[in-house]
């Protein structure tokens, strides 16, 4: 019974970081994407799309480590890393591509 209540209660704790997100792409590859940026929602701690053409999707523990898959047409990354408070950051990976994330609510 108390497993049921704490497994009830993480996605009210993950809701801290509800909302609308940017986050911002870096890759010190030169032929892969620099700078680029997205907008993810976040909602009850699972992320989905802001933007017609990426599709988001994904999760945030109760303690703000995010995983998300990002796809564009043919193209794919997935990403990890950390929020807290209004800000995060982490790392991406794709077929040939490598780099780094920042976000900050919106």
């Amino acid at each position: 019974m108390l497993s049921a209540v704490l497994f009830a209660a993480a996605p009210a704790r993950a809701a801290t970081f509800d909302g609308e997100w940017n986050v911002r792409i870096s890759s010190s590859n030169s032929a892969c994407t620099n700078g680029a940026s997205v907008s993810i929602g976040i909602s009850n701690g699972r992320v989905a799309s802001s933007n017609a053409a990426v599709t988001a999707s994904g999760r945030v523990a109760e303690a703000g480590s995010i995983s998300v898959t990002l796809t564009s047409g043919m193209k794919r990354a997935v990403g990890n890393g950390q929020l807290s408070g209004s800000s995060g950051s982490g790392t991406w990976r794709a077929a040939m591509c490598s780099g780094t994330w920042t976000a900050q609510k919106i």
